[in-house]
């Protein structure tokens, strides 16, 4: 993980932040995505038939996208910053299916900070890789502020 404090961010644009650890997106947490969003639709939750028609079970584009909160913790801390509010997605694509039982890991890049009401504002270019594949999981802009 890098640290940085809140005036070294500025040095830091057009640079990669780093990767996380790598995270399994298994059948179990498909299913238990699918349950709380009651987005059971059967690519995500019917294994037996993923299997015979497209070959296994995929993950919800939003279970990916969701688990960007936890990937980003471990890529950088700010000292000295107690709270962050996300702000959202400039961009975003789903670029590539995350097969059941695949691991995905986030890299980001810093592409810039502004002052904004008091804080900064940080815009960090995601991509959400999917281990094995050259094609990332999702691609996105996001924005927060500290």
């Amino acid at each position: 993980m890098r640290q940085a404090t809140f005036e070294e961010l500025p040095g830091l644009v057009g640079h990669e932040l780093g990767v996380s650890d790598w995270f399994t997106v298994d059948q179990a947490r498909i299913d238990r995505f699918a349950e709380v969003t009651e987005d059971h639709q059967w690519i995500h939750v019917d294994v037996d038939r993923a299997k015979k028609e497209i070959g296994g079970t995929i993950a919800h584009g939003f279970l990916t996208l969701s688990l960007m909160s936890a990937m980003t913790y471990q890529i950088l801390q700010v000292k000295g910053v107690t709270r962050g509010v996300n702000y959202g997605f400039n961009k975003l694509r789903f670029t590539g299916m995350v097969p059941a039982g695949s691991r995905i890991r986030l890299r980001e890049k810093l592409l810039s900070v502004e002052p904004k009401s008091g804080g900064l504002a940080l815009t960090r270019e995601c991509s959400v890789e999917i281990e094995g594949q050259e094609r990332p999981a999702l691609v996105a802009e996001r924005e927060e502020e500290i």
